[in-house]
Order: structure tokens, then sequence, then C-alpha cells
């Protein structure tokens, strides 16, 4: 069934404004994208799309399925049962997708329960977003994330976690090379894992052919992370010029996640843990420093939102583009950019991420224009509607088609 979006602006996601042409999907994937002119005569399904624009589907590259973004998110994943994460999970990721997100990489669930949904999702048994799924993160001896993550200390340790992460079935593999803002008793600051171990872990999970992505917040562990071969920094807080350097020397992505600490400092009084108020009070500044910083500099950026911490909740993904322009001088266009293509690349996702003729129809569509206000895409109540694989699952005028699987294995 061929259905053709036309009638608005269309941004392909790749940096470039298409106006007076169409969009046409034939099932699952886009077919075509040409002057409307090229489409005289085309009797099937139209989706008018006037006065607003068409974009691909977004991707966050870093949320937490099993956490539901309560004020101790933690506190409340371990009072529920196995079964009711897993539900838990679903529903986050579904939530995700209605508000705009069609590829999520989760960077850290609960002992695999996550990876049931991200199958599911995958091979269109459920409805959801494509993912992409970490398992455990691999942290030290009382490091960052220690009460949910693989433990390991020393070189072997380290190689056998990134090996049992990938028996189980990871796509990526997440390593904490610093202390983090979730985690009592730990400084962000502080480089966890040595420079040794972290070029170990990073180079057995590429030999089985996993990116590899790096919480990391203070200097000295961005450092460790990137020249053992890292694929993407996490948060990235405490970033000097020799890291920017470093980064862009290597090709090395950034996920900013800029949501997880505005929504904590937003909602103090709300149940959020003391210590990680108060280790948001002293990392915000840098935060936003460091991805300006970088970003200027000509950094490559993937959006993340570390959807699932406290207050930050699933489904509204869409604000990490607002807080991207807003906070930190990125460009409209840019951060539609780095919150599709560049997504989709980071993930590994060559199918998707923008609009070109055989890729999979995920798409986006929006009120006004995006690239004169930001929140067209960012709030949720301008979205038009949702495509995932070439069907509406969320929209104004939503057509009534049977959900179907992903392309992407």
């Amino acid at each position: 069934m061929a259905i053709l979006y036309s009638g608005g602006r269309v941004i392909d996601g790749a940096g470039k404004v298409f106006d007076g042409h169409g969009v046409l999907v034939e099932g699952a994937v886009i077919e075509r994208l040409a002057p409307l002119d090229e489409f005289d005569g085309f009797d099937g399904e139209r989706v008018d799309t006037t006065g607003g624009t068409l974009l691909p589907g977004l991707v966050d590259c870093h949320v937490h399925l099993c956490f539901g973004a309560e004020g101790n998110p933690w506190a409340a994943m371990v009072a529920l049962r196995e079964s009711q994460i897993t539900m838990k999970a679903l529903d986050n990721a579904q939530t995700s997708l209605r508000g705009g997100v069609t590829a999520i990489r989760d960077c850290g669930g609960k002992d695999y329960l996550e990876f049931a949904v991200r199958d599911a999702c995958n091979d269109g048994r459920q409805l959801g977003p494509t993912i992409r799924a970490a398992g455990k993160v691999i942290c030290m001896t009382g490091g960052h994330g220690n009460r949910n993550g693989r433990i390991a200390d020393g070189v072997d340790e380290v190689i056998k976690a990134v090996r049992e992460q990938v028996h189980a079935g990871s796509d990526l593999i997440k390593i904490m090379a610093t202390g983090g803002v979730m985690t009592p008793g730990v400084n962000p600051e502080d480089a966890h894992y040595t420079a040794e171990e972290m070029k170990a872990g990073i180079s057995e999970g590429h030999r089985f052919h996993r990116t590899c992505a790096s919480h990391a917040q203070g200097s000295e562990g961005i450092l460790n992370a990137v020249r053992g071969g890292v694929d993407s920094i996490e948060h990235g807080i405490f970033m000097t010029d020799e890291c920017v350097e470093e980064m862009i020397s290597h090709g090395t992505y950034l996920v900013p996640t800029l949501a997880a600490v505005k929504n904590i400092l937003a909602n103090r009084d709300h149940g959020v843990p003391a210590y990680a108020v108060e280790k948001c009070e002293r990392v915000t500044v840098e935060h936003v420093k460091s991805i300006r910083m970088f970003y200027e500099a000509g950094g490559r950026i993937a959006m993340g939102t570390d959807a699932g911490t406290p207050y930050n909740k699933h489904g509204e993904n869409a604000l990490e583009l607002e807080y991207m322009v807003e906070d930190t001088g990125i460009s409209p266009m840019d951060a539609i950019v780095i919150s599709t293509r560049n997504g989709a690349d980071l993930m590994r996702l060559s199918d998707r991420g923008t609009i070109v003729e055989g890729k999979a129809a995920d798409l986006l569509i929006v009120d006004g224009d995006p690239l004169a206000d930001i929140t067209m895409i960012s709030r949720r109540e301008n979205h038009r509607m949702v495509v995932k694989n070439g069907v509406a699952v969320v929209g104004r005028s939503t057509p009534r088609r049977a959900f179907g699987p992903t392309m992407t294995p």
C-alpha cells in the first residue's frame, strides 16, 4: 500500500530542506522523495502535511527502559517483580515511540529483562521503537552502577565481563569510566577504570563487533575511554581542551544527556536523593560549557536523554532538542541532524535516520517550522503523526493498518 505525504516542508535529517516536495512510502520503505509534479496522477492514500514539517523519527542514544523517572528510580525498580519490570520496560519503549522517538539505545538494564522487550519490538510482535541494548553495565567494585551492573576488576575480569554481555545478546558494551550522579558515595570527577582496563574492555567489545559506550564525566576518565577506542562518551561533563581534541581526532561521539541534570534540579524537592541533587548542582555549569565547547570545535554529537532517571520521562525525550538549542547554542538544524542521522549512525542503523529512498519509513510530522521554533519538535503537543516502518502509530488522523516488523534484525 502506497502513501504520499505532501503539502508541507521536508527536512531530511542530513541538513537539507525541501519545499514543494512529496515523500512516497511503499509498505515499510521510503520509495521516493521528489518534487510534487512527479506525483501527478497518484491516486493512493495521501497524508496532508500542509503547514507542517516531515522529518525522520528521532533517535535517542541513551535511555534506561527499566527505570520509570521516579524521584528514586532504583528504589522503585527493586520493589517490583521481574515480570513487572519487563512490562514497565515495554510501556516505556512504547511511550517513547508515541513521543516521536523511533529508535532507542538502552544503556543499562536489569538482568537482561529489557532484552525481551527489544526482541519483541524489533521483530514486530510488539509495537515499539527499534531498540539496541547494552545489558549489564560494567563497573569496578564500588563504582558507578555497582548496584545493578557487572562488577569487574582488572584487565582479565573486564574482558570476561564483556564476553558475558556478548554471550547474553548485547548489542553494545557499556563501560563505566568514572563516578556518576545517581550512585551514592562516588565522585563524578574521579576516573574509575584504569586506561589499561578501559582499553581491554573496549577492544574485546570491538573484537566481537559491538560498539562501545562509556559513562564518562571527569576529564581523566574521558581520556582513558577515548584513548581506548570507545565509540561514544556519555555525558562528558568535565571536558577539557585536550578531551575535545582527542575526541575529534578519534571520531568519538558525545552523547550529552542534558535532560538528566535539568530534571533532577527542577524536581529536587520531590523525592530525589540528596546526594544526587548536590552533585547535579556541582556539575550543571560545567556540563553545558563542555557541550558548547565540543560543538563549537566541530565534534560529533548524537542525541541522548538518560530517560528513566529522576523526572526524566520516557515519551518526553524530544525535549532534549530544546535544551540543546536553548542551553548550549546548537542550531535547530544541527539539533535535528544530531537527533536523527547522527543517532542512527552511532547505533549502526544504516537503514534509518534520514529521509532517503530505500530507507525505513520512520517519520515524524510536526506543526510549523522547527527551524524557526524548535518547540515544534520538542513539545509533543506540536506533533501531528509518528510513523514507524510505514505505519502511523499515533496521529491526528491515523490510518488503520497492521504493524509490521522492523527492517533491521
